[in-house]
């Protein structure tokens, strides 16, 4: 999935300024600073952030910074957005609410999904029918057309577009790409 986020975007990336929103460890980050961008990459775990600082090839260093917080906070103006499975937890209306706010700074969006498939729903439906004894987010399934009314709804202006799916074992996620 991450080669699929990246081929939304030129391959040289100087003078380009991209967040990486939900960065993790900084594997997409480092890819996105080995094409000459300057990266922000944000995660609300400061564990997380503790990695990927430790991870980033040296040479690399002065291209991204790694800061600890909330991805939809306004950490300036970019010129593209990435959140790979950053996003899965939000329902569709909290979605475009985060589109929204995201693309006031950034021209475009290219980010993930966990697509409305009809055994991801049973499983999901199955989810809701036991009680959790943990209080961790729990992935929403969205569809691209769900989640276009939605965000026609919310009067957001641009274009909402299908990028690829990727499916490997257990791992099923939608790329898509949102230009404000």
């Amino acid at each position: 999935m991450r080669d699929v986020l990246l081929s939304t975007l030129p391959n040289d990336l100087t003078g380009k300024r991209i967040l990486d929103a939900g960065c993790g460890t900084g594997a997409l980050s480092v890819e996105l600073a080995k094409r000459g961008a300057q990266v922000v990459g944000i995660d609300i775990s400061p564990a997380l952030i503790d990695i990927a600082e430790k991870r980033c090839p040296r040479e690399l260093r002065g291209l991204i910074e790694f800061k600890a917080g909330d991805m939809t906070a306004n950490h300036g103006a970019f010129d593209h957005a990435i959140a790979m499975d950053s996003m899965i937890y939000y329902t569709p209306s909290d979605l475009a609410t985060t589109l929204a706010e995201m693309g006031q700074r950034a021209q475009t969006i290219a980010f993930t999904v966990a697509p409305k498939t009809p055994l991801l729903m049973m499983m999901w439906r199955a989810g809701k029918l036991f009680p959790r004894g943990d209080k961790s987010p729990v992935m929403v399934p969205q569809s691209v057309a769900g989640l276009a009314h939605q965000m026609r709804d919310a009067k957001l202006p641009g274009t909402l577009k299908e990028v690829e799916r990727v499916t490997s074992g257990f791992y099923i996620s939608t790329a898509l790409e949102y230009r404000p």
